[in-house]
């Protein structure tokens, strides 16, 4: 306790700059404080400040300033966490989910966690993979349903739902007499898709795999709406992938030989302090999104491995 304490006063005199203003601040004396930051640089053998007619950081002081930071963030909120369950309070979970999520997918997600965990609020919010990362890391949300792969450090990650992409296209395409298409049979089509901002490691994965194939797209509107993409592809503006077929009669919906295109989500959560549900919720996500007969799980990679390696390679 006595050393997140001299983080503290360090961190006071690092903003502002001056030893007196400093102890003014934590209401103490200023020899005090002089002494305990000194004792601070003795344990850490490095120089903190430097003392001169102005004070500054030094080079280790800087490093010092962002790691207590985030070190005392952690700290107050698993105290803070800590608290809440011990007085039975910690009945919200906040998480994240894509706009795109079916309905009844989602509302399959809700009851289940009811029935799992009555005592706790399922708070979910409509999030791209972006918001969610930035959330999540801001310590904003308790978990969120990332699109994979994803640039995070910091996360646990949950089960990983594998699911094959088709192709939809209007009923009218000559492409919507074939049974199955492949990557280059679209070829001089447009592509409506999410926007790249909204999930940038699943689009670029998704744009690499096409032009590897042999679909390399006229066009690419982007759409985040479902509805905007069926207007879009009914237009004429290209071609779109999903994960099955929609009950819209002006549209099929075609697999892809040999399932090239597939879409990868799991549910992620602070890998420090994490809500207590955070891992049940995870998997009971897992349950319902590989419950469609064509999706399948992979365990979440171990260890220090990059995210965005073992998704290439599996």
């Amino acid at each position: 306790m006595d050393h997140l304490r001299s983080l503290r006063y360090f961190l006071v005199v690092a903003d502002e700059l001056h030893f007196g203003r400093a102890a003014d601040r934590l209401g103490i004396a200023q020899p005090p404080l002089s002494q305990r930051v000194k004792r601070l640089e003795a344990e850490l053998g490095a120089k903190l400040f430097e003392r001169g007619r102005r004070v500054t950081l030094t080079e280790a002081g800087e490093v010092l300033r962002a790691e207590a930071r985030d070190l005392l963030s952690r700290w107050d909120r698993m105290t803070a966490l800590v608290a809440k369950a011990e007085r039975g309070e910690l009945d919200s979970l906040r998480a994240g989910v894509p706009p795109e999520l079916p309905g009844r997918v989602l509302a399959a997600i809700l009851t289940k966690f009811a029935e799992e965990c009555p005592a706790v609020r399922l708070d979910l919010q409509e999030l791209t993979t972006a918001e969610q990362a930035r959330l999540l890391a801001d310590r904003e949300l308790d978990a969120g349903l990332l699109q994979l792969p994803v640039d995070a450090v910091g996360l646990e990650l949950g089960p990983v739902v594998d699911t094959p992409l088709g192709v939809v296209l209007p009923r009218d395409s000559p492409l919507a007499r074939r049974a199955r298409l492949t990557l280059a049979d679209l070829a001089g089509e447009g592509l409506v898709h999410a926007p790249r901002a909204a999930a940038p490691g699943s689009y670029d994965t998704l744009l690499r795999t096409c032009w590897d194939h042999g679909f390399r797209p006229a066009a690419i509107r982007h759409a985040r709406n479902p509805e905007f993409v069926l207007g879009l592809v009914l237009a004429g503006h290209g071609v779109a992938f999903e994960p099955g077929a929609r009950k819209e009669p002006r549209v099929v919906w075609r697999p892809l030989e040999g399932e090239v295109l597939r879409a990868r989500m799991a549910f992620a959560w602070p890998s420090t302090t994490p809500h207590p549900q955070a891992a049940t919720l995870a998997g009971i996500a897992a349950g319902v999104l590989g419950d469609d007969g064509v999706s399948r799980l992979v365990p979440p990679p171990q260890g220090p491995r990059p995210w965005d390696v073992f998704y290439e390679r599996s």
